[in-house]
């Protein structure tokens, strides 16, 4: 059986899910394929006088929604497969949260580790640049947000060289997610797709049928935690999973692993590799022979949060954890997710369990649309209110609480309040639909084929709604 690369893997899964649904072959081949590619290659002057020839991308994968949305990649092994691949992941990935964007993804040729500082700022403005000349980037058109080896700075360069080319434009801010929150980010937007995988994961061990089927017990206490990728996913999808009672047993990054199957202080390794650039040598810890290593550790739940397939026929076989929790883009193969069905592992997909931050940049940019932060208008409003009728229940009891308690009770709700209150609710529905879809149709064994089927039937929905496919 020989892998397929990541574009193929998510056809297959999408040909797997389209025979559980009954809709014209047309409408179904227009679901799937990409949209619109542009390819594009720009030179950037060096400090030296010399030029570098910059490769990128922009994929739009489905229109039946505007605004697309999508994340910028910066690797130096990223291509065209690759950047259609994510932005077919992101269509299906915001039809399943009910967020109302059509998908996309860009990408762009380089290391950043590698690239200075001052040359990223300028191949990020130049490649915006090149976005705005072919109107592949605006608030109502295509709306980009951080992914691997970007974040909130190359955001901010991103917005600013848009404004600066909209002049007058008051929504320009709302071109791109992500931000600093000084230039019009959210608060919880860092968070959001790691506290994501943590309300995902919550809800899998909360359903009385999967546990029955992996023989565990309800919630995280007490479960073996293993995670592969310390960014900014894997370190938020850790810290939450151990808040809620889970054990980290293993961490790896780009230069080593860790394990201690007691567990791991995630703060203290965070330190210990500021101080030492190294995860390894971590006092207490066995350093595992490679990065890979975690992968195969006995856990009760495994979250692979770094790059794509991570998990392939290869080492499939070896994989001993009960749940895989896919933090990252497509991290298991096509044929390791045959082989890790076969054998009982349940994987929570990826196009569910990471979409907590495509759910925050929908936040983020209704926000910049509204140009008002959530909470400014009614969260002394709702303070005062609270604050008179716990008084009224003090009366009445003859006791009055203390400050802090006061204080407690009838604090209104932040932005931030707001945005993880509005996360939990999208998780929490979103896989109570997945699984709805399983329940109605009992084939369906596989949480990412039910995921498929959710989101491709609501598209479709779409397309004939608007009369195109009738």
């Amino acid at each position: 059986m020989s892998e397929q690369g990541f574009l193929s893997t998510v056809h297959r899964n999408f040909d797997r899910a389209a025979r559980y649904l009954d809709y014209p072959a047309g409408l179904l081949d227009q679901i799937k394929i990409c949209n619109s590619v542009y390819r594009f290659s720009f030179p950037v002057r060096r400090e030296d006088g010399g030029f570098d020839v910059i490769e990128a991308w922009r994929a739009e994968h489905s229109h039946h929604k505007l605004p697309v949305k999508g994340g910028i990649r910066y690797a130096p092994d990223v291509n065209e497969d690759e950047v259609m691949a994510l932005a077919a992941l992101m269509t299906f990935k915001c039809a399943i949260v009910d967020v109302p964007f059509g998908g996309a993804k860009g990408g762009v040729k380089i290391d950043p580790r590698k690239t200075p500082v001052h040359q990223l700022e300028r191949i990020t403005r130049r490649y915006t640049a090149e976005l705005v000349k072919k109107g592949f980037i605006g608030p109502g058109i295509d709306v980009p947000a951080p992914d691997y080896g970007t974040g909130p700075r190359e955001m901010a360069w991103i917005a600013d060289t848009y404004g600066q080319l909209h002049n007058g434009d008051v929504d320009a801010f709302a071109c791109v997610t992500g931000k600093p929150i000084t230039q019009g980010g959210i608060h919880g937007r860092k968070e959001a797709t790691g506290r994501g995988v943590f309300f995902g994961v919550r809800e899998a061990l909360s359903d009385e049928a999967l546990l029955k089927q992996l023989g565990m017990t309800a919630g995280l206490g007490g479960k073996r935690v293993v995670v592969q990728g310390l960014g900014n996913v894997g370190y938020h999808a850790a810290k939450f999973l151990v808040e809620g009672g889970g054990t980290l047993v293993a961490l790896s990054e780009i230069e080593g692993a860790i394990y201690n199957p007691k567990g791991l202080d995630l703060e203290a390794v965070m330190n210990w590799r500021r101080e030492t650039k190294s995860i390894k040598g971590f006092p207490g810890a066995e350093t595992l022979p490679s990065p890979a290593a975690v992968l195969e550790l006995e856990c009760d739940v495994l979250v692979p949060a770094a790059l794509e397939n991570v998990l392939h026929a290869g080492n499939a076989e070896r994989v001993r954890a009960k749940i895989v929790a896919e933090a990252a883009n497509g991290p298991t193969s096509a044929d390791a997710e045959e082989i890790l069905r076969r054998r009982g592992v349940v994987i929570i997909p990826d196009m569910y369990l990471n979409a907590g931050g495509v759910t925050v940049s929908y936040f983020e940019w209704l926000k910049n649309l509204s140009h008002v932060r959530f909470g400014r208008l009614n969260k002394k409003f709702e303070e005062a209110s609270t604050g008179r009728l716990v008084h009224a229940i003090e009366m009445a009891a003859g006791r009055s609480l203390e400050e802090a308690e006061r204080r407690q009770v009838v604090r209104g709700a932040s932005e931030e309040d707001l945005v993880n209150s509005g996360l939990e609710e999208t998780m929490i529905e979103a896989f109570r639909q997945i699984r709805a879809v399983q329940i109605k149709n009992p084939k369906i064994d596989d949480l990412r084929t039910a995921a498929f089927v959710n989101a491709v039937d609501k598209i479709a929905v779409s397309y004939m709604e608007l009369g195109i496919f009738p």
